[in-house]
């Protein structure tokens, strides 16, 4: 269920962060598909390649921090801990990803709007998902 819930709170951070990027007239961000490059060893060839690898590494890494919300569900942690804890794991996971991997700077150099506006998308990610959780548990 975790990956499923995973799926969800995907959905719901990649419409916020469209919508927070239409509104501040920026590009969608590359950074999902440049870690995954660095990762995996393997590039895209050109920008519809980029585009379409940046997709499956965004969802894919939704998906797959979904399951980490089931693993808190099967350790009996539910609930806003839950939100919590999945929270720490995924932004704080991040923070240590994009910079090993030069996918980005850390966190400190980004600025105070730019870490504000990245976290809000983690905690609608979460919020999402921890939602998603219980109900596809039927809970």
């Amino acid at each position: 269920m975790g990956m499923a819930a995973g799926v969800v709170g995907t959905a719901a951070m990649t419409v916020s962060s469209t919508l927070e990027a239409r509104l501040r007239g920026r590009e969608p961000s590359t950074t999902p598909a440049r870690a995954a490059s660095k990762v995996l060893g393997v590039a895209p060839i050109d920008e519809q390649g980029e585009q379409r690898f940046n997709n499956l590494a965004h969802w894919g890494y939704g998906i797959a921090w979904g399951a980490v919300r089931g693993l808190l569900g099967a350790v009996g942690l539910r609930g806003t801990p839950a939100t919590l804890a999945h929270l720490a794991a995924v932004w704080g996971g991040e923070q240590v990803v994009l910079p090993a991997t030069g996918a980005g700077p850390p966190a400190m150099k980004w600025g105070a709007t730019e870490v504000a506006i990245d976290v809000w998308h983690h905690v609608v990610y979460v919020v999402a998902t921890g939602l998603a959780y219980p109900w596809l548990e039927g809970r």
